[in-house]
């Protein structure tokens, strides 16, 4: 692994770890430095929806409210470099929480759930963005 590898890499774990903050923190404008203007975001597999970044930005600052505690945790990324970019295959775990308040584990409205967030990476003059994430929901618990 050379320097501009190991520094790429680097960058896409902060480019992760932005768009978690992102989500997390509901700074829906920070998710402008983790995709491109025509990315498309898709979380159909967990329920939800698909669309362009502006289009999602809309829709979670709408939904994710309803959940005031959230916390999005991810894992190792596996990362291939292409010619035109990077594929990224990261796992996650996520809570949603009704309250930002200590809940029994079993409070109506928490949900738990995990699986991969797979995104297509280009290089900008702004450095590594998300091109297209997929969400690949495999499990999910609600109480």
């Amino acid at each position: 692994m050379d320097l501009r590898e190991i520094a790429d890499r680097l960058e896409i774990g902060d480019l992760l770890a932005r768009y978690s903050y992102a989500i997390d923190s509901g700074e829906w404008d920070l998710l402008d430095t983790v995709f491109t203007p025509d990315a498309t975001i898709d979380y159909t597999s967990a329920g939800g929806a698909k669309g362009t970044r502006a289009e999602m930005k809309a829709w979670l600052a709408k939904v994710l409210p309803a959940w005031p505690g959230r916390q999005h945790l991810i894992g190792a990324a596996t990362v291939t470099f292409t010619p035109g970019g990077a594929e990224v295959t990261a796992p996650f775990t996520d809570a949603l929480a009704p309250s930002r308040e200590a809940l029994a584990a079993t409070a109506p409205g928490l949900i738990r759930g995990g699986g991969w967030y797979h995104h297509s990476l280009v290089r900008t003059p702004d450095g590594w963005r998300s091109r297209s994430l997929v969400e690949e929901q495999t499990w999910r618990t609600m109480s």
